[in-house]
């Protein structure tokens, strides 16, 4: 049964590998057996987890990659495939969100958003789906959120665009099923990380969070790496096209 879950001798393609949630991804994806490709801008962070995850007995390599820049990402996959021969999974993690009231967002910040939150998992899922499909295996795993469902104020682009991965996903399953590629998507709810840190600081609102969340807290990066894992395995084969929402219940508590 164990082995049902295990990534050994798959390629992980992981984005936003950096810190936060791609960080704890990218950590059990190794854990389970995978070599790691950590994708983000920051090089020397990316360095510094491959060296924890090679210490702790795993493997794993470095790209540095701005995920809005296409010929970067094309790149990216290009060379990793050169390097290990194939790529079997890959994580769109990479994101990040403007805070403004609707009627105040620049457009130049919206369509920052949407270049990073959306333009560029369609791009990076269509590099990464050619060898997949060559190699007749493959796992799309693209992180949305719980605002891939919901909303709240002053976040719209973030929300538009998560609300986008999901149909997305929904494309890419349909697409690519019958070639033995799934493509599924995780809704984290409010975690801790670099992302939330200004939200975690407002004692109104985190006080909030954990009223409303029947697990009484904010989630840990590590406790949603397990979740990918599962859907990168052999375990999740027949789970295509899928929102596994994450959030301790947050969103099925009125």
């Amino acid at each position: 049964m164990s082995d049902m879950f295990s990534l050994e001798g798959r390629v992980a393609f992981v984005t936003g590998a950096s810190r936060g949630l791609g960080k704890a991804i990218a950590n059990a994806m190794a854990k389970a057996g995978a070599h790691v490709v950590l994708a983000a801008r920051s090089e020397g962070a990316l360095n510094e987890n491959a060296e924890a995850i090679r210490s702790n007995g795993g493997t794993a390599g470095v790209v540095p990659l701005d995920v809005t820049d296409e010929n970067a990402i094309v790149d990216a996959v290009t060379q990793t495939v050169a390097d290990t021969g194939r790529l079997d999974i890959l994580v769109n993690n990479a994101g990040t969100v403007r805070r403004a009231p609707v009627v105040e967002v620049d457009t130049a910040d919206w369509d920052g958003v949407v270049e990073t939150n959306l333009r560029s998992c369609f791009l990076l899922s269509r590099e990464a789906a050619r060898p997949m499909v060559a190699h007749g295996w493959g796992r799309i795993i693209t992180i949305g959120s719980i605002m891939s469902q919901i909303a709240r104020p002053g976040v719209s682009s973030y929300v538009a665009t998560k609300h986008a991965v999901v149909g997305l996903t929904k494309a890419l399953a349909v697409e690519l099923g019958a070639s033995g590629v799934t493509a599924n998507a995780i809704g984290p709810g409010y975690f801790r990380t670099e992302l939330t840190e200004t939200l975690q600081h407002d004692p109104t609102f985190s006080k909030m969070i954990e009223a409303r969340c029947p697990a009484g807290r904010w989630g840990e990066a590590e406790e949603l790496g397990g979740i990918a894992v599962f859907l990168a395995s052999d375990a999740a084969a027949y789970i295509n096209g899928h929102l596994l929402i994450v959030d301790g219940g947050m969103t099925i508590n009125l």
